[in-house]
């Protein structure tokens, strides 16, 4: 796991000469474009200070990133530049987090992880329809019921049936009998083939599925399955903490990720991060985009190259010795909140390598969890949990506060 770490000029350079190859709306004859850059009247293009700032020359100039890059050649050229940039982000991301094999994996920045997970959940339902000739009643989507909405929204959009499995509330994993009795129930009832989400960092939880144990259960059964990661949270964090986790191309059990730039890596929200196999998008190809060289593979279609800049921008100034210690870092202010935790005998969840923690609501007060903004598992009915995520804005002196009140709070139970 190792890329490079770019000094801010050449990261500058690079963009610049990146935006010099892309088409100029204002000094070339474009007439078959149906974009332009940013509004003028609001975003004028000679403020002195953009010369310093590639990620704001680049949403001004607004290159369209529609398509799919990683396929060679057979793309729009019209921002060929960022173009460029983008796929070295997907390379960083396939290559060196998720150890695939150069030119074994496709991929691009969605609008984030729910679209990234609906992509999935669409190249596996038209994989079985192609090349088995099933229908949609034939598949069915595994998940734990920790998992993030965007699946079972992805189940409803692609009319597909949803298999959701209950997991342990001290460890958070998934029951594997629960699991097996409701794989063959589902065979029983007709079903033939599977698409499984493993999660890498469940939302509200922070817990990892077991992936070993739910592959060798899924293999053991000899089923027809296609899995994918959700590692929209954890995929920027998780592998720097665990390095020798399994969660990487090089387990053959898995097809696909889904990560997210606007979590740990601080990048504008509508940066969610898909990748997948080669020879798996082919899929999804919607032929009737012919005006479109290279045809479009995504749910979101047009998307802002600004934002796979900035990703890349983000993961180039840190380098990824960098990036690691940043991680760490949120690691160990997490586990201070822990001890603490541990200290005041309050219940609580925390997977050793996120940066979640997720505190019983019978401990809690819920005016202290609003004044400290943490998160509920529910905002319907009276929480079960409330949620704390360690990020870089979460200061020393703000945990500090935080738990000379929460201790407070079980003095005051325990005099009572």
């Amino acid at each position: 796991m190792f890329w490079g770490k770019y000094t801010y000029s050449k990261i500058k350079s690079k963009v610049f000469e990146a935006l010099s190859n892309n088409a100029n709306y204002r000094t070339e004859n474009i007439l078959g474009i149906p974009g332009t850059f940013l509004d003028t009247d609001i975003f004028y293009e000679d403020a002195p200070f953009l010369k310093d700032a590639p990620f704001l020359s680049t949403l001004i100039a607004n290159p369209n990133h529609i398509g799919v890059h990683t396929f060679g050649d057979d793309h729009e050229d019209f921002f060929k530049g960022t173009h460029e940039i983008e796929k070295d982000l997907i390379k960083i991301c396939a290559e060196e987090i998720f150890g695939a094999e150069p030119f074994s994996y496709d991929g691009y920045v969605a609008s984030g992880g729910t679209e990234a997970n609906i992509e999935a959940l669409w190249i596996y339902r038209n994989f079985y329809l192609e090349e088995y000739k099933a229908e949609n009643k034939d598949i069915a989507v595994i998940y734990s019921e920790d998992t993030h909405y965007s699946i079972p929204k992805g189940v409803n959009l692609l009319n597909l049936k949803g298999i959701e499995i209950p997991v342990n509330k001290v460890t958070r994993e998934v029951y594997i009998q629960d699991l097996k009795y409701s794989i063959e129930n589902a065979i029983a009832d007709g079903v033939k083939y599977f698409i499984v989400n493993v999660n890498m960092s469940t939302t509200m939880f922070g817990s990892v599925d077991d992936i070993d144990k739910i592959t060798a259960l899924l293999n053991l059964l000899h089923i027809n399955y296609k899995l994918h990661v959700d590692g929209a949270y954890g995929g920027f964090i998780y592998p720097f903490i665990n390095t020798n986790n399994r969660f990487n191309f090089s387990n053959e059990n898995i097809t696909s990720f889904s990560i997210d730039g606007h979590k740990m890596l601080q990048a504008p929200y509508g940066t969610g991060i898909f990748l997948i196999r080669k020879n798996y998008m082919k899929y999804v190809c919607t032929n009737e985009a012919g005006y479109v060289k290279g045809k479009d593979y995504t749910l979101c279609g047009s998307r802002s190259g600004a934002n796979a800049v900035c990703v890349w921008m983000i993961l180039r100034i840190h380098g990824s010795i960098g990036w690691s210690v940043k991680m760490h870092q949120l690691i160990d202010r997490t586990t201070s909140i822990c001890e603490k935790l541990d200290e005041f005998e309050i219940n609580y969840f925390r997977h050793p390598d996120l940066n979640i923690v997720t505190i019983d609501a019978n401990f809690i007060s819920n005016e202290l969890a609003v004044k400290y903004h943490l998160v509920p598992d529910n905002h319907e009915e009276k929480p079960n949990w409330y949620k704390i995520v360690v990020m870089p804005h979460v200061k020393p002196g703000i945990i500090d506060n935080f738990l000379s009140e929460l201790k407070n709070e079980q003095g005051v139970k325990l005099y009572k």
